[in-house]
């Protein structure tokens, strides 16, 4: 089981993530959506496409974009659609 882990607590978790760059890509399903907010943050990866992002809110902290997400990823990476990554201090183990 892989966990993202933030502010001692689990923002998600699933034994099926996509590894691709050393980061842990979690199914949509996997979140806790209550700990999730849209941003309107955008960034663009040469080969991946252009990454949207969510702040990240638990017990009243908030971490700006510490999720990111390809809603439509380049072909070679369609597998990560929807898939969501974490930076910003929050912990991915397992």
């Amino acid at each position: 089981m892989v966990q993202a882990i933030w502010n001692n607590t689990v923002i998600a978790e699933s034994t099926e993530t996509e590894l691709v760059d050393g980061n842990h890509y979690f199914p949509p399903q996997s979140l806790k959506r209550e700990f999730f907010v849209e941003s309107d943050e955008t960034s663009v990866c040469g080969w991946k496409g252009t990454a949207n992002y969510y702040d990240v809110i638990v017990d009243g902290q908030t971490n700006q974009g510490a999720a990111w997400y390809y809603a439509t990823p380049k072909e070679k990476v369609a597998n990560l659609k929807d898939h969501v990554a974490f930076w910003k201090g929050v912990q991915v183990t397992g």
